[in-house]
This record gives structure tokens, sequence and C-alpha cells, in this order.
């Protein structure tokens, strides 16, 4: 599955149409059925809206992974 399956199944499980989401989010039908499809990579701009209207985060949105607890590769005696 690509990368942002996500925003499909949250508009499904919302029982939205993809109309009314490419209105809610400010942006064309067309544009909204091709991040659906993984035809084009939505702009962060979509995804914080997304993420803001449903109530999850990005990562959740782009189905990331969560970094390693114990990251040995690191410099542990590094400052930010």
């Amino acid at each position: 599955m690509y990368k942002y399956h996500r925003i499909r199944d949250l508009r499904e499980d919302n029982d939205l149409t993809q109309v009314e989401c490419a209105k809610l989010f400010y942006i064309s039908k067309n544009t909204y059925i091709r991040y659906e499809n993984g035809e084009r990579i939505p702009t962060i701009d979509f995804m914080e809206r997304v993420a803001d209207y449903y109530k999850v985060t990005l990562d959740y949105l782009a189905d990331r992974k969560p970094l390693k607890e114990n990251n040995k590769g690191g410099n542990e005696n590094a400052t930010i």
C-alpha cells in the first residue's frame, strides 16, 4: 500500500466523499483524488489540515514507524 493510504482510510471511516474532503481542505477534487491514489505527494499544508481535522498526528498520516528508543548510532555526548 502507498505511503498516504490513511487519508482514504480516515475519509471512509468518517463517511465523507472525496468532494466533501476537497472542500474541507480547500483543494480541487482532482488534487484530492490524486493524493488518495498516490499519484501526487500531498503538501505539508494539506497534511496539517487533514491532521487537525481528524485529530491525528502527521506521523500517523504518513504511516511512519517510531524511532528506536536506544539508537546506538547517535552521539551520546552531542548537545543541541
